[in-house]
Order: C-alpha cells, then sequence, then structure tokens
C-alpha cells in the first residue's frame, strides 16, 4: 500500500511539473499575441558563470553528491538572481524524477552541446567528466575569443581616437592659422593652401565623415550578412587572416567533437551538434551535409570530410587513420591540441602585424594634425614677419 502511495505521489508531482513546464511554453508561445509577459525572452545562461558552474558541478558530482542536492548547494550562494532561480527550477523537476538532461533542456538556457553530453553522462553514469568537459572547453574557447578580441579592438580604437583629432584640428585649429595669415595679408604658398583646401573640405563633410564610420560600425555588429561579405573579402585579400579564422572555426568544431564523441554520443549525432559551434559560417553547412553523408550513405566520414567541406586536408587524413586503427578518439584529441597551438601562434602575428598597420596609421594621422596645425605657421613665418615691418 505504502508502494503504491509513494507511487501515486511521485506521479502527480511529475504531472504537475509537466503542468507548469506546459504553463510556461504557452505563454511564452502567446508572447506574440500579447500576453502579459510579450515582452520577456529567456536568456541564455551567462557564459562565464557557466564555466564556474560546471566545474563546481564536476567537484560535487565526482564527491558522489547526487545532482540535485549538487544543484542546490550551487544555488545558495548565488549572488544572480536568475541564475539561481534557474537552477532552482532545474533542481525541483529532478526532484519530481525528470531526468537531468531533461530538466536543463526545459529552461531554455542550455544549447545543444552541454544537453547532448549531460545525457551521455546520465547513460554512461560518468556525469562529472561530464560537466568536467564543458568547463574545459568553453575557458578554452573564450580564451582564444579573448585574444582575438583583443588584437582586433584596442587598434581600431586607436584609430578611431586619432581620427577624431585629426577632425578636430581641422576644425579648430587650421581655420585659427590661416585666420592668423589672412590678417597679415601673408599670400600662402602652394603646400599651405593645399592644408587649407583640405580643412575647408573637412569642414564641410564632416557630419558625412562620422555618420559613414557610425554607420559601418552598426552594420557590422548589427547585419550577418554585411560583415560577413567584410570577412570574406578580407580573407580573399589577406592570407594571415584566412588562416586565422579557418583555424579557429575548425579547432572549435574539432575540439567539441572530440568532447562528444570521447563521452560515449555517437559520431553521427556528435557530428550534428558540433557543427553548432561554428554556425553563421559557410563551414557550419558544409559539416552538416558531410554528417548527412556519412549517415545515410556509408560513406567513411573521412571522405566526407574531405569531399564535402573546406577543412585542411591534414583533419581528413587523421580521421581516416582513426577510423582504420579504431583510434579516432585520440585522432580527434590531437588534431585539438594541433589547432589550439596553431590559433595561438597566428593570433600572436595577426596581433603583431595588426599593431604595426595602427602604428602606421596613427603615424600618418599625426602627421596630418602636425603638418596642417604647425607646417603653415613655419612656412609662411618670414612672409609674416617681412608684412609686418
Amino acid at each position: 500500500m505504502s508502494t503504491t502511495t509513494a507511487t501515486s505521489s511521485a506521479a502527480q508531482a511529475a504531472a504537475k511539473s509537466r503542468n507548469r513546464t506546459s504553463g510556461d511554453t504557452t505563454t511564452a508561445a502567446s508572447g506574440s499575441k500579447g500576453g502579459l509577459f510579450s515582452s520577456k525572452r529567456v536568456k541564455p545562461f551567462p557564459r562565464k558563470e557557466l564555466i564556474k558552474f560546471c566545474r563546481g558541478m564536476a567537484s560535487m558530482l565526482k564527491a558522489q553528491i547526487n545532482t540535485s542536492d549538487a544543484l542546490k548547494y550551487y544555488s545558495q550562494d548565488q549572488p544572480n538572481a536568475e541564475v539561481k532561480n534557474a537552477l532552482k527550477q532545474i533542481s525541483k523537476m529532478i526532484d519530481a524524477g525528470a531526468p537531468a538532461y531533461a530538466a536543463f533542456e526545459k529552461t531554455g538556457k542550455f544549447d545543444h552541446k552541454l544537453i547532448g553530453l549531460i545525457k551521455a553522462g546520465c547513460d554512461s553514469g560518468q556525469l562529472h567528466r561530464a560537466f568536467a568537459a564543458i568547463s574545459d572547453r568553453l575557458k578554452k574557447e573564450a580564451e582564444f575569443k579573448a585574444k582575438v578580441r583583443k588584437a582586433i579592438l584596442l587598434p581600431i580604437l586607436v584609430i578611431l581616437a586619432l581620427i577624431g583629432i585629426f577632425i578636430g584640428a581641422q576644425l579648430k585649429v587650421v581655420p585659427q592659422i590661416e585666420g592668423i595669415l589672412g590678417d597679415f595679408a601673408a599670400e600662402p604658398d602652394a603646400f599651405t593652401k593645399i592644408v587649407f583646401t583640405t580643412s575647408h573640405v573637412v569642414q564641410k563633410i564632416w557630419p558625412l565623415i562620422i555618420i559613414a564610420i557610425a554607420a559601418f560600425g552598426v552594420s557590422l555588429f548589427k547585419f550577418a550578412k554585411f560583415r560577413d561579405g567584410i570577412v570574406y573579402l578580407m580573407m580573399s585579400k589577406w592570407r594571415l587572416l584566412r588562416n586565422l579564422i579557418m583555424g579557429l572555426r575548425q579547432m572549435l568544431f574539432l575540439g567539441t567533437l572530440h568532447m562528444l564523441h570521447a563521452n560515449g554520443i555517437t559520431l553521427a549525432k556528435a557530428i550534428k551538434t558540433s557543427a553548432e559551434s561554428v554556425k553563421g559560417t559557410p563551414l557550419y553547412s558544409e559539416l552538416l551535409d558531410a554528417g548527412k553523408r556519412y549517415q545515410q550513405s556509408g560513406l567513411p566520414f573521412s571522405e566526407s570530410i574531405r569531399k564535402f567541406t573546406s577543412c585542411d586536408p591534414q583533419v581528413s587524413h587523421m580521421i581516416a587513420i582513426g577510423e582504420r586503427s579504431s583510434s579516432l578518439e585520440m585522432q580527434l584529441e590531437l588534431l585539438t591540441e594541433m589547432y589550439e597551438e596553431d590559433v595561438e601562434q597566428l593570433v600572436g602575428d595577426f596581433t603583431n602585424v595588426v599593431n604595426l598597420i595602427a602604428i602606421a596609421l596613427a603615424g600618418l594621422l599625426i602627421s596630418f594634425v602636425f603638418i596642417g596645425a604647425f607646417l603653415p605657421i613655419f612656412l609662411m613665418g618670414p612672409k609674416m614677419m617681412n608684412s609686418s615691418m
């Protein structure tokens, strides 16, 4: 009798959990129709917090703490209210009988890679390994992205600041010098005339320059097609940039593929999930096509990669070795480490080149400011002295 009652209670709790989840889903779906929460959207779990969370979960699960309790312990001192509520929601669903991967998936805050790994960890009884793998992978991806961002953003900010100084000099300093020369009725020489003409042009079009720079920046961040077009153009003209971007994309895919495959997820499913790491790039559709051909036609994965993607030849070669020798996991790990080293070297080379370009442009803009502000005085000094006498 007690067993029946317990079973009934568990079923009722699970039903309540499903009803709550269904209600949340319905509310979210009806948002476009003007529902009460129409302005709200589910935000993904913060990336930095996700790294710490996965590391903490891995250590607690390894210490034989069950998943629900580990979630409760982690959320107790969590300062982020949104993260805290999400973890409590997951813990409640697990207590109600939902599998861990389903509870994480219901929140809508986690991507397919994490859900797939959690499911594989649950199936194999090695959930702590899944969380540890996610933490390591996310940490490495964050480090490389931060290096690339730093290599690009700092020179851009310096150049923008110098452009602002140049425009300011053309609007304020050069006109004052031109006015001083006019007071002395001194006729400027040919070079000084060019400087003054440049200042006149800048005075007329400087709002257009500012608008053009702002429009370019907004388009670059807001419109994916425009950004991709600029990237493809630069990749076609600059080999170092192409090697860096392709190396970074392949590193992300291979690292994710190794992480999933090493934790027991089938290769076909791992390929599809790993392709999400390069979504928004041409490599994404190529990898999906290669995965479908591998799954449906029986073509070896190495051949699918070689024929239907733009991956480097070494990728298909080492995957082929892994398929023939039943050491695919090892080959994927070697490929990931190799691309991590290559990308780190390419990021260093790219940073050096970009810094040199930024220094050259800075010197050029500073020279323009100096020429426009001081050179006319030097050139016209003798004429000004003669006219005053």
